[in-house]
């Protein structure tokens, strides 16, 4: 992948963080409904988390294996 296209995929990302920002600011949380998704957290979360799994496919990165290592280095770090 060009390194333009993972420019785009990463401002995506940082622009949908903005959008959840705002819809957190605006409380629009719970599970909406289809006519209510639209700027909802429930909506901007999807978005968020699209990207995110967007850069991990791109970088090779199996975010499944990750957070099980992860849970695995916190309960050490967290003492849980």
């Amino acid at each position: 992948m060009r390194q333009s296209n993972l420019d785009t995929i990463f401002l995506k990302l940082i622009e949908e963080v903005g959008e959840l920002s705002e819809s957190i600011r605006n409380g629009k949380s719970g599970q909406p409904t289809l006519d209510e998704l639209k700027g909802s957290i429930a909506e901007e979360l999807y978005d968020v988390l699209y990207y995110v799994c967007a850069l991990a496919n791109i970088h090779g990165v199996n975010l499944e294996k990750t957070h099980e290592l992860k849970e695995v280095l916190n309960k050490v770090k967290y003492n849980r």
